[in-house]
């Protein structure tokens, strides 16, 4: 396995595996499946700025991290939000480490200072995850949003990096 930028003829595949996630309902609130243009302008809007990259295995892929914006404001240009998805088939393989490991060194190259995300707090897969690439639980945002109509909370994880590093 080996992990890669992210390019356009990838989003097909990265579309498939979201989907998957949004049908497990454990990793999202989206309800309604991306298509393969929707990824292709969300890859085309990140590129340059924000860090995207798939892990392969015998030219499949298996699973994608990337980065979004945080929040417009200057004072963030530093944060980045982080989103893993792993094929269902790939998973307990090493495929979220490897893929959140290179979007992480990607990530300080380019001169984020921190790395964000939101995770359901049933998602103990995940949440293993970020905690073994250095990430910290830092709080709990109660009744976040609805999913299927009922409440969901998220754990709130963050990762200094780069000149964040004490």
């Amino acid at each position: 396995m080996k992990a890669r930028p992210a390019e356009l003829r990838d989003a097909a595949t990265i579309a498939e595996i979201y989907n998957q996630g949004i049908d497990d309902r454990v990793a999202t609130f989206e309800t309604e499946h991306r298509t393969t243009s929707s990824v292709e302008g969300q890859l085309g809007a990140l590129a340059g700025r924000y860090p995207a990259v798939v892990v392969e295995d015998e030219h499949r892929v298996l699973g994608f991290a990337w980065t979004s914006e945080y929040r417009p404001r200057s004072a963030y240009a530093g944060v980045a939000e982080v989103s893993i998805y792993v094929a269902r088939d790939a998973r307990g393989r090493g495929v979220g480490r490897l893929s959140l490991g290179a979007l992480i060194t990607e990530a300080e190259r380019r001169g984020f200072w921190k790395l964000v995300s939101r995770i359901f707090p049933e998602n103990v897969a995940s949440r293993r995850l970020c905690a073994a690439l250095g990430f910290r639980e830092i709080g709990v945002y109660r009744r976040h949003g609805k999913l299927d109509g009922r409440w969901m909370d998220c754990v709130i994880v963050e990762r200094l990096i780069g000149a964040a590093v004490e």
